[in-house]
């Protein structure tokens, strides 16, 4: 099934309508869909360089708007379909526990889930269930999605398809990386102060 689904997802990057079509994969991938719109936007940015940002924008906006549908189906929604998308991850179990400390780190939760290959879907059903402040959730979602898409758009309108391979492959790495650095860090200057 998920192979369906990536292929058609693929064989969207060259319909006239792309643009409209990632706006809708970006929005609906940010509470319920398991593919990530990078895999439509990345041919389409190779496709036409010229619009790298344009698309990474349209990409940012749409998924930060369905990660306020995320946040409204676990206030609204939870039992209905909130809980079963957990599930359907591997997260139902570990939700309780979590749940209990998430609101002191939901920003970087946030952050991180929108940078890394962690489900952001997970999380943003998680902010709202949990009561995150709207407000914080926005700004890290905003920062997460536009530096995880703004980079990709980067990388591929600089160096076109050379760099294909590396973000497809291991750029989830880089950013996983990169996040466990910043954590680390603020957890050394907290113990060292």
């Amino acid at each position: 099934m998920l192979r369906r689904l990536y292929d058609w997802t693929m064989d969207l990057a060259g319909h006239p309508r792309a643009m409209v079509m990632l706006a809708g994969v970006s929005f609906i991938e940010s509470s319920v869909f398991p593919i990530p719109p990078d895999i439509l936007m990345i041919p389409m940015v190779l496709a036409d360089r010229a619009r790298a940002f344009r698309i990474a924008f349209v990409c940012t906006a749409a998924s930060v708007l369905g990660g306020l549908l995320g946040y409204a189906i676990g206030i609204f929604l939870f039992e209905e379909i909130g809980k079963p998308v957990l599930e359907f991850y591997g997260y139902g179990p570990k939700f309780a526990e979590f749940q209990s400390t998430y609101n002191d780190w939901g920003a970087w939760a946030v952050f991180i889930a929108g940078v890394t290959p962690f489900p952001y879907k997970v999380i943003t059903i998680l902010s709202g269930v949990t009561g995150l402040d709207i407000f914080i959730f926005t700004i890290a979602s905003v920062a997460a999605r536009g530096a995880r898409f703004f980079i990709v758009a980067g990388l591929l309108w600089h160096f076109g398809e050379p760099i294909r391979e590396l973000i497809e492959k291991r750029l989830g790495l880089l950013f996983g990386l990169f996040c466990a650095l910043l954590l680390g860090s603020f957890a050394a200057v907290k113990f060292l102060l």
